[in-house]
């Protein structure tokens, strides 16, 4: 049965990353908190998991000529290097740290989510009010 939940996790984030959406939002608390995965070690899973997923995501946004190579490098150079920043110092940090990091990393995508969505809603019905109403 085990082995089913795990197949579903990597499922569901495989979907939700191959769609650009972080599936590591979904994989993260699916290992942990409903598998009793170690933080540490559900991290560095996603760590894994996201390689071929992003290789995948990048060969099909290519194919479909929505790859634009323009600054590549720019993002690329400081994303690996973070990167490996991260990866040091999250050793250093103990597992509940490291959650309650997470955590607040996930309220922040969803507080961010809100305003994105409320700025879009409240910004579309300004533009697209009929002429003669206020």
């Amino acid at each position: 049965m085990t082995f089913y939940l795990y197949l579903a996790a990597g499922l569901l984030s495989g979907i939700l990353g191959g769609l650009g959406m972080g599936g590591g939002t979904v994989l993260i608390p699916i290992l942990t908190l409903l598998l009793g995965v170690d933080q540490h070690v559900a991290q560095a899973t996603n760590l894994i998991a996201f390689l071929p997923m992003a290789l995948f995501s990048i060969r099909v946004h290519k194919d479909s000529g929505l790859l634009k190579t323009d600054g590549l490098w720019q993002i690329i150079i400081p994303a690996v290097i973070t990167s490996v920043l991260g990866a040091i110092v999250s050793h250093y940090l103990t597992s509940g740290l490291l959650r309650k990091l997470f955590g607040a990393f996930l309220v922040f995508l969803a507080v961010r989510g809100l305003i994105t969505i409320k700025f879009h809603k409240s910004r579309n019905r300004t533009v697209n009010k009929p002429s003669g109403f206020k």
